[in-house]
């Protein structure tokens, strides 16, 4: 009877425990990491999802055809200034085919701390920026937006974000062709002539 007992009871223990593992979820980050993985091995990166500033959802597959310089950006970073150089690098090029895509991020140093609407009126006070800019995203870390695991893990040219106004130049075929560090800067002497190597 006890030997019945305690077989029933070790049972009972079994049966629970998978189903307390069956509930068990990943820790948010590692989970989130997984998921943004899992859409930056998708068919085309240009597919991948993300935000305008203002809300609407959208994608690279909108400027299909044109030279792209995407920028991840911050409002209260050293490099912040570089917003004047980027709008006149758009305004120069924009005809010829050059769209920028600013990314704002609080990756580093804390120096992006707005919302989307704070960040967009700063960016239109200060700077009067008419490239398009999308939504904050994470840049780096294990909430990185899958759009720049890509870029950063699983792109040409990989490689982590050291700071804020890194550049990635991707050609008219949406390829990635270049990466540029934070201190080039948008009118400097080497962009300029990789943008205008591509238009």
């Amino acid at each position: 009877m006890k030997k019945s007992l305690g077989l029933l009871l070790i049972l009972v223990l079994v049966v629970a425990g998978w189903s307390l593992a069956g509930n068990m979820q990943m820790p948010k980050s590692k989970e989130a990491k997984k998921m943004n993985d899992e859409k930056a091995t998708m068919t085309d990166y240009r597919d991948i999802p993300f935000k305008t500033i203002s809300g609407e959802e959208t994608d690279l597959r909108k400027f299909d055809g044109k030279v792209l310089l995407l920028v991840n950006t911050a409002s209260e970073c050293g490099y912040t200034p570089q917003y004047e150089g980027l709008q006149k690098l758009y305004e120069t090029y924009k005809d010829s085919g050059l769209v920028i895509i600013g990314f704002p991020a609080n990756n580093f140093g804390g120096q992006e701390p707005g919302t989307d609407s704070q960040i967009f009126k700063f960016c239109q006070s200060k700077y009067s920026v008419t490239f398009p800019m999308m939504s904050k995203v994470s840049v780096k870390g294990a909430d990185k937006h899958p759009l720049f695991v890509y870029l950063t893990e699983k792109s040409s040219i990989p490689g982590e974000i050291k700071w804020n106004f890194s550049k990635f130049l991707l050609n008219r075929k949406g390829e990635l062709v270049a990466r540029f560090d934070s201190p080039v800067t948008p009118m400097s002497d080497t962009l300029v002539a990789a943008i205008k190597k591509l238009l």
